[in-house]
Formats: C-alpha cells, structure tokens, sequence
C-alpha cells in the first residue's frame, strides 16, 4: 500500500528534469565550397555537429566528381545540428548570412563557379522556413549588403554526407592554400562579430 505513493514521488522528481532536455534542431546550409562553411558552423556553441554533403539532388549522383559538373541539381551543403537553448535559429542565421558566405553572390562563391555553389536554405521546419524568409526580407530592406541577397529557401528532400576526406577539412588542412586564402578569413571574420558565439 505504501509503494504507490513512493513511486508516484519519485516520478514527479524525474519527470520534470527529462521535460527540460530541448530537442535538437537540424538545418541545412548551402553557400559555396562546403569545407569553409563546415569549418565556420562547427567552431559555434551549442553546435553539436557540422556535416559536409550534397543536398538539392538525388541520391544517385551524391558524389564529388559528379556535382562538380553543376548538372546534378545538389549543392554543396553543410548538415547543421544544433541545441537551440545554447544557440538559436536566429544566431545560426546572422552567422550564415555575415559570415559563411556571401549571399549576394549567384551561383558562386569567391573562386568557386557553378549551381553547386549557390546560397541556399534548406529548411527542415515550418518555423525556420518563416524565419529564414524573414530574415532575408528584413536584410535587404536595411541595405545590409551593398547587393539583394539571392539566397533561396527551400524544403529539405535528402541529405547525404560527402566522402570522407571533406569531413573536418578546414580543420586538418589549416596551411591548405586555398583554406587560407578563403576561409581562415572567415574564421577571423567569426571572431570578430560574434566572439561571444565561439566555442572556447
């Protein structure tokens, strides 16, 4: 007779500490060669993971030397997950936007020519898609950049993570001259207007 009123105690102590675990989120960003945007994204807070991988495309041609013809349909793209009581969507954004790429730029990005390199959302949300056409609309009405961001919004259909040796790229390849000549800036860039982001 005494146990169900000590197990019901004992529920109402665990319950509320498993209610207050915040499910991750998850984003796909696309904004030209992925080993920057990865590098960028993975030194953020509250990131749990930042994928290199191809998404627009089918599955079937999810494969470097194949999206490197601009025919596939894919764009390089980062796979961002996230723990949105550490950072928010909006932060993700702001990051994306000022410091991963250029969203001005139409399929290209710094050297890199081709759809494959476009500056696309790849949405996984109703709220993120909102937020994401928000942002964009709000930006260009405050002239933040000197031309229209171009980036488009879309659904996310399919993921599928590049070969192994993109993954951590920037990361292991920090004296790789194309890294330093197009990326290390962005990582100094990142510093810069969001210190208090950066993973320590």
């Amino acid at each position: 007779m005494r146990i169900v009123p000590f197990l019901f105690t004992a529920l109402i102590l665990i319950a509320p500490n498993v209610a207050r675990a915040a499910p991750s989120q998850t984003v796909v960003l696309a904004g030209g060669c992925f080993w920057g945007m990865e590098g960028v994204f993975e030194s953020l807070k509250g990131v749990q993971s930042a994928v290199s991988g191809y998404a627009g495309g089918s599955a079937q041609t999810a494969h470097y030397e194949i999206v490197s013809t601009g025919m596939t349909g894919h764009a390089e793209s980062v796979r961002v997950t996230f723990d949105p009581s550490q950072i928010s969507f909006s932060q993700i954004l702001q990051v994306y936007f000022f410091v991963a790429h250029d969203p001005t730029e139409l399929n290209f990005q710094g050297p890199d020519e081709g759809t494959q390199y476009r500056s696309e959302i790849f949405y996984t949300t109703d709220e993120q898609r909102a937020e994401s056409l928000d942002e964009i609309k709000r930006l260009d009405a405050q002239h933040a950049f000197p031309k229209p961001i171009v980036t488009q919004v879309a659904p996310l259909r399919g993921f599928y993570p590049a070969e192994a040796y993109h993954q951590h790229f920037m990361q292991k390849n920090m004296d790789n001259p194309y890294i330093v000549e197009n990326d290390v800036p962005k990582l100094e860039a990142l510093h810069a207007k969001f210190p208090q982001l950066v993973k320590r």
